[in-house]
This record gives structure tokens, sequence and C-alpha cells, in this order.
């Protein structure tokens, strides 16, 4: 199945983004080598694809885990988490219906 991870940004946390970022993204590309990553992506902080020093409010990444309690797991070991980027992470059932 697959779960929405739905992750919020301490405020100021840009630098550490940016630091374990490629971490960040090489964990993530795993998922997508399986086959188990349907999207992953950052929220910015302001209207725009490149927010600059405004920086970004979070991230979403919809991927398939064997259980919610697997899903969990990996947001809380993932190293955004881990190093202080995310302040909090929710994990919830994704039905992907469209397209």
């Amino acid at each position: 199945m697959f779960y929405a991870i739905i992750a919020k940004d301490h405020q100021h946390s840009l630098d550490k983004r940016t630091a374990y970022r490629p971490a960040h993204l090489a964990r993530i590309k795993v998922l997508q080598d399986q086959g188990k990553l349907l999207l992953a992506g950052p929220f910015p902080a302001i209207d725009s694809i490149d927010p600059g020093l405004d920086g970004f409010t979070g991230s979403l990444i919809v991927a398939e885990f064997i259980s919610l309690n697997e899903a969990i797991l990996w947001a809380h070991e993932d190293l955004f988490y881990t190093s202080g980027v995310y302040a909090s992470i929710e994990v919830k059932p994704f039905r992907k219906t469209l397209p």
C-alpha cells in the first residue's frame, strides 16, 4: 500500500536541508530503484520553484511500504528528521486514484 509522508520543517532549517540533501535524496532513490516511489518533493515557502533564501516549509513523499508501521519507521530514520530539518512527520495511508 502507498503511504503519504508529510513532513514539516523547523524554521530556519535551510542550511541543514542543503547540507543533508544529497544523502536524503540517495535514500529516496533507493525507493525509486525498488519501484516503490510514487512521488517526492519539498514545499517551497513562497510561490516559486526556487524559493532561494525563503527556503521550504516541509516535504511530501508518497511511497509503497508493507505496513503503516514500516512507513513510520522509515520516515523517522530519514536524515532530514534525525538531523533536525524536519520538526514533525505525519504518515497516512494513501490510495492513488488518478492518473
